[in-house]
């Protein structure tokens, strides 16, 4: 990956619609030359998906939690893992170091549709306890960190 890749994907994680024509006159590269460094990121696994933002409220998830997992000390971490991903309340999941194996996201429509998704967490095979901390409001988010990409 060389600087103009580099360039290819800042430019792609500020506006994943941008047309290779754009794309082409952000790097000053001919479109189909960045169509095919953007073909060969896709290929190695670099750029892994497009993606549309959406406001959670808007669309009836108008509660977001970080809730920490604290594991039994039998609890498999990767078996642990695949049963918070079979939770759609959960929308992000972190493997952080300390106490707590696990934050994850949860987004959901209401504070009693909070407490039952923390009952289900809870009923995990492999949780000892949870820690929830609720989301008043969101200053920013999902904010591209381009200064390695950009050369900033």
């Amino acid at each position: 990956m060389d600087a103009l890749d580099r360039k290819i994907i800042a430019a792609l994680r500020m506006n994943g619609r941008a047309t290779y024509a754009e794309l082409s006159r952000t790097v000053g590269l001919s479109a189909s030359s960045v169509h095919e460094r953007v073909g060969k990121l896709e290929a190695a696994g670099v750029i892994t998906g497009y993606h549309a933002v959406v406001n959670p409220g808007t669309v009836g998830l108008g509660v977001t939690a970080l809730v920490g997992i604290h594991p039994t000390d039998t609890a498999e971490n990767d078996e642990l893992a695949e049963a918070l991903a079979d939770l759609p309340e959960v929308e992000s999941c972190y493997a952080v170091a300390g106490d707590e194996a696990f934050v994850v996201k949860v987004r959901v429509s209401t504070v009693d549709d909070l407490e039952q998704t923390l009952g289900g967490l809870r009923r995990i095979h492999g949780v000892a306890r949870t820690r929830t901390t609720v989301v008043l409001s969101t200053r920013f988010e999902g904010r591209p960190n381009n200064s390695e990409l950009s050369g900033a």
